[in-house]
């Protein structure tokens, strides 16, 4: 059963309805608003169906004072918190990603910047009527970009800024968050955290980021965002909601302050048919299978990872990424997200993860389905927590995954509006 795991803590009482407070959530990719195809625009979202939604991203410059809206569509920030206060959604702005990182280091790294570095989020959220910061520092004393700045007392100085923030008569205010990895944040030795009691004091709440566990970077074909995988062999545990958990709540940080991140996309690798398919069959799947690291697969039209430099100058490479909308409109699923006859198909109990196989193309995606984040939201109400937020609103389908984790997370669901 994949929630037996939990042997740190007794739960088994906390199985009743979903309260108000339960967070139904998603990013908003601002470049995905304008100059995409297709475009997600504030007109697509369902507004009805979410209790909080992140505009992304917000990049902490050089100058510790001010805050980049550079490649996120700014102009349309006002609009967003606009019509988010108009139906009732708590407004957020995230600050950070992964190629938005690369100053977070300076602007916590003194007593002088953290202040100004206060300043600068508290006139951004009063500029712009906000109700909420999440932070995506991605990562504290860990690289994440190759030109990111790194500290070893990264995460002891982002406690003292988030300490400074909340005493701020603003920030005091500000629902404060933070979008974290699987495990807590990084000590000064580079080991993750033992005692994060001191962020659970002045975050409202953390969204753990469970996707991109696996991908170009592993040594086979695996879950992007797996449920669990205490299941699987030892050497294909690579991390998972229930680990993720399971760290953050033995570190201290309470269940009811931890949100789980889902992916609305999956990963994709090159994979030649002789590895893709169980030895002896021309049907089964391969659990794992090796993939061809030097052929980095193109992904749907929003992979646009090829199209430039990183802001380190880094060349940019196909990230092989497919949204869940593009696995429906390329005919790997039908229009209700179900598999159809047309791809070679599995789905890993351990992980709640579906596979398929493109023959012709030599591709093998792994994404979450319906069933996926079904067994996600049951997850989140069997255990009592925070709620969910995807990655990203505009990932979707006609609804189809958000009003799968709705459902089973226990909110009473509004198909009408999609």
């Amino acid at each position: 059963m994949i929630l037996s795991f939990f042997a740190v803590v007794s739960l088994l009482s906390l199985t009743s309805p979903v309260e108000s407070k339960t967070i139904s959530s998603a990013w908003l990719a601002g470049w995905h608003t304008v100059d995409a195809t297709p475009t997600f625009d504030l007109g697509n979202i369902s507004w009805s169906k979410y209790t909080d939604l992140y505009f992304s991203f917000a990049i902490p410059t050089a100058n510790t004072s001010e805050l980049s809206l550079d490649g996120s569509n700014g102009d349309l920030l006002p609009s967003f918190v606009q019509q988010a206060h108009a139906n009732g959604v708590n407004a957020h702005i995230a600050v950070g990603g992964w190629d938005g990182s690369i100053y977070f280091s300076t602007a916590v790294g003194s007593a002088e910047n953290r202040t100004r570095f206060v300043k600068a989020i508290t006139n951004f959220a009063t500029n712009y009527s906000l109700d909420g910061i999440n932070f995506d520092w991605e990562a504290p004393n860990n690289q994440g970009l190759s030109c990111s700045i790194v500290n070893a007392d990264d995460t002891a100085n982002f406690l003292s800024f988030l300490q400074e923030l909340r005493a701020d008569p603003i920030g005091s205010n500000l629902t404060l968050s933070a979008a974290t990895g699987l495990t807590p944040f990084l000590d000064s030795t580079g080991s993750p955290l033992t005692n994060v009691s001191g962020f659970a004091e002045v975050f409202d709440f953390i969204t753990i980021m469970n996707y991109d566990v696996w991908g170009s970077w592993s040594a086979s074909v695996g879950p992007n965002a797996p449920l669990n995988d205490s299941c699987a062999a030892q050497s294909n545990q690579q991390g998972s909601a229930v680990s993720a958990v399971s760290s953050w709540l033995t570190a201290g940080m309470p269940l009811e302050k931890i949100v789980l991140g889902v992916a609305s996309y999956g990963h994709s690798f090159r994979v030649n048919q002789t590895s893709a398919f169980v030895s002896g069959s021309t049907t089964e799947l391969a659990a794992y299978p090796p993939f061809n690291a030097s052929d980095y697969p193109l992904g749907d039209s929003w992979d646009t990872d090829a199209d430039g430099p990183d802001p380190c100058g880094v060349p940019g490479q196909n990230g092989g990424v497919f949204d869940f909308w593009s696995l429906i409109e390329k005919g790997y699923l039908d229009e209700q997200g179900n598999f159809t006859s047309a791809v070679a198909h599995r789905f890993d109990e351990c992980s709640q993860t579906p596979y398929l196989y493109d023959e012709d193309n030599e591709l093998m995606i792994s994404f979450d389905n319906a069933q996926s984040f079904a067994a996600k939201g049951s997850f989140i109400q069997n255990y009592g927590l925070g709620g969910f937020a995807m990655w990203e609103a505009g990932g979707d389908s006609n609804d189809i995954l958000l009003d799968a984790i709705r459902l089973a997370t226990g909110f009473e669901e509004d198909f009408d509006d999609c």
